[in-house]
């Protein structure tokens, strides 16, 4: 196997949920664009306060579409924390959940948001022969 990679952007609608305490809740729909085409669903929890520059968040979600024209789908976590203002973030699929044509896939998905709120991404994957 050999590492691809798709790049675009997506929109991203995001919906407090129940919550308790310091515990957030939400759920969330993504509109994906450029080599990712497609939707995907999710739901993330989070603990701290981004306001103070501390807090952490774990999210996974359900992709439906197509993946550089390869149609399927498969599930993604995140994994976000920030300390001090710094912030780190690990987006990767989930392993065995890939199907159609995206069975087998695996690979993690790098994220930046520029000063508009675009949301762009880079993801490396790979794929079986």
């Amino acid at each position: 196997m050999h590492t691809l990679t798709a790049t675009g952007t997506f929109d991203v609608d995001l919906a407090p949920a129940e919550a308790s305490g310091q515990l957030g809740r939400f759920q969330f729909t993504k509109h994906w664009h450029g080599g990712l085409a497609g939707t995907s669903a999710g739901e993330m929890l989070s603990a701290g306060d981004p306001s103070t520059g501390t807090a952490a968040y774990t999210a996974l979600e359900v992709f439906e579409g197509s993946l550089d024209g390869r149609a399927g789908g498969f599930a993604f976590h995140q994994y976000g924390t920030m300390v001090d203002g710094a912030d780190e973030l690990r987006y990767t699929i989930v392993p065995a959940s890939g199907s159609g044509e995206l069975e087998g896939i695996a690979g993690e998905l790098e994220l930046s948001v520029d000063d508009e709120g675009t949301h762009a991404y880079a993801l490396r994957y790979e794929l079986p022969a």
